[in-house]
C-alpha cells in the first residue's frame, strides 16, 4: 500500500512537469533548433531542415543578423519602456495597494473590483479606446482647449508618452493585486507594537510595512516588467516610428519577412534576456523563506 501510494505521489507530481515538457519545454527546442536554420522564404515551412542525411546543417548567421538589423535598438527600446512602465506602476501601485489593504471590508471589496474590472473588458478594446483619447481630436486635447489651458492640440498619441501610459494602465493591476496580497497577510499587531515603541507612523511602515511587503512587490514587479519587455500590441497601436520594441521585430521577420530562423533567434534571445529578472526572484524568494 505504501508502494503504490508513493507511485500515486510521483503520478500526480509527474502530471503537470509532463505538460511542462510538452507545452513549453518541446516547442521551446524547436524555436532554438529553427533558429539556426537557413532560411528559405518561398518554401513551406520557410526554412531548410537543421539536420538530414547528410547531417547537421545549422548556422549562427541569425544571431549575428540581430546587430546588423538593429535588433539591438529594440531590445534597447524594449528594456526602457518596460523598466519605466514597471517602476511607475510600482511608485503608483503601492500607495493604491497600501490603501486597499488598510480599508473596511465593503470599501476594500469595492476597490478590489475596480482594479479588477477592466480585465472583464478585451485588451485590444482598451488600447484603441486610447487612441480615442489621446487623439487630436479626442477627449484630452477637448478638455484642455475648452478650458483655455492650451491653444492647439497637443501630440499626445503615436509617440513614447502614450506608449509609456498604455504600458502603466495595462499592467498597473499586475502590480497592486500581489502587493496588496502581502500588504493583507500583514500581522497588525506588528505595527501597534511599533507604535506603543514610540515609533511614528512613517517610521513604521519603513521598518515594518515595506519589508514585510517586499516579496509581493517583487513579485509585481517580475509580472509587469516581462510581458511588457515583449509587448507587441501596445506599441503598434499607439507607438509611432520611433517606438520600436522586440515584439514590432518579431512580427515583422515572421510574417513580412517571412524569415522564420531569424525570428525564432530574436524570440530565443528574448527568453534569455527574461530569465534573467525570473532567476533573481527566486534567488530572493529563497532568501526570503527562512524569515
Amino acid at each position: 500500500m505504501i508502494g503504490l501510494g508513493r507511485a500515486a505521489a510521483r503520478a500526480l507530481i509527474g502530471v503537470p512537469f509532463l505538460w511542462l515538457a510538452l507545452f513549453f519545454l518541446l516547442p521551446l527546442l524547436m524555436m532554438l533548433a529553427v533558429s539556426f536554420a537557413h532560411s528559405q522564404i518561398y518554401a513551406t515551412p520557410p526554412y531548410a531542415p537543421v539536420w538530414g542525411a547528410g547531417g547537421v546543417h545549422g548556422t549562427v548567421d541569425n544571431y549575428r543578423l540581430l546587430a546588423a538589423d538593429g535588433c539591438l535598438c529594440a531590445y534597447a527600446g524594449s528594456l526602457e519602456n518596460a523598466a519605466a512602465a514597471t517602476v511607475l506602476c510600482l511608485l503608483i501601485g503601492y500607495p493604491i495597494a497600501h490603501a486597499i489593504a488598510g480599508a473596511s471590508g465593503r470599501t476594500r471589496n469595492l476597490l478590489l473590483f475596480l482594479v479588477i474590472l477592466p480585465f472583464w473588458t478585451s485588451f485590444l478594446i482598451r488600447v484603441y479606446a486610447w487612441i480615442a483619447i489621446l487623439q487630436p481630436t479626442g477627449l484630452v486635447n477637448r478638455l484642455l482647449l475648452w478650458l483655455g489651458l492650451i491653444h492647439a492640440p497637443l501630440p499626445l498619441l503615436y509617440n513614447q508618452f502614450s506608449v509609456l501610459l498604455g504600458l502603466v494602465y495595462s499592467y498597473l493591476p499586475f502590480m497592486i493585486l500581489p502587493i496588496y496580497g502581502s500588504l493583507s497577510q500583514l500581522d497588525r499587531s506588528l505595527l501597534e507594537a511599533s507604535a506603543d515603541l514610540g515609533a511614528r507612523p512613517w517610521r513604521s511602515f519603513v521598518a515594518v510595512t515595506l519589508p514585510l511587503s517586499l516579496p509581493g512587490a517583487a513579485a509585481g514587479v517580475l509580472l509587469v516588467f516581462i510581458p511588457a519587455f515583449g509587448e507587441f500590441v501596445i506599441p503598434d497601436l499607439l507607438g509611432g516610428p520611433d517606438t520600436v520594441m522586440v515584439g514590432n521585430v518579431l512580427w515583422q521577420e515572421f510574417f513580412a519577412n517571412r524569415d522564420w530562423p531569424t525570428a525564432a533567434a530574436v524570440a530565443i534571445v528574448l527568453v534569455a534576456v527574461l530569465a534573467v529578472p525570473v532567476l533573481i526572484f527566486q534567488r530572493f524568494a529563497e532568501r526570503e523563506r527562512p524569515a
